[in-house]
């Protein structure tokens, strides 16, 4: 399975969670069968490209996406995509990827969107 978080950098499962999803400057995808570690440059529009975070995340085969927060517009399209996403996430990628397994973060909802992208 494939698991996506937004991050700072290229440093794989040691990276840090970008706090603000849409502008993390790389998205980490880590396979939990395999273990093999995938890092993407965010090309998104609010990096300056035409596509959306989620049709990257969703070319790029995820079938997970964890991060802190995002707003209800990611949040759809995400389901869209039939890609599940879960917030709270903090830390490392490493951490993320625990805290998921371990139940400990939350299936993102329209509730649980980031109320600052509420428009």
């Amino acid at each position: 399975m494939k698991v996506c978080v937004p991050t700072m950098g290229q440093s794989g499962m040691n990276d840090m969670i970008s706090p603000h999803f849409g502008r993390a400057p790389t998205f980490t995808i880590v396979d939990t069968e395999t273990n093999e570690i995938e890092v993407l440059p965010n090309t998104g529009e609010h990096m300056g490209g035409i596509m959306l975070a989620p049709e990257i995340i969703a070319e790029a085969g995820a079938h997970v996406m964890l991060c802190s927060g995002l707003g209800p517009r990611a949040i759809q399209m995400f389901e869209q995509f039939g890609i599940e996403v879960f917030v709270g996430a903090s830390g490392t990628v490493k951490d993320a990827i625990s805290a998921w397994k371990s139940g400990r973060l939350q299936e993102a909802t329209d509730e649980t969107a980031c109320r600052e992208h509420r428009h």
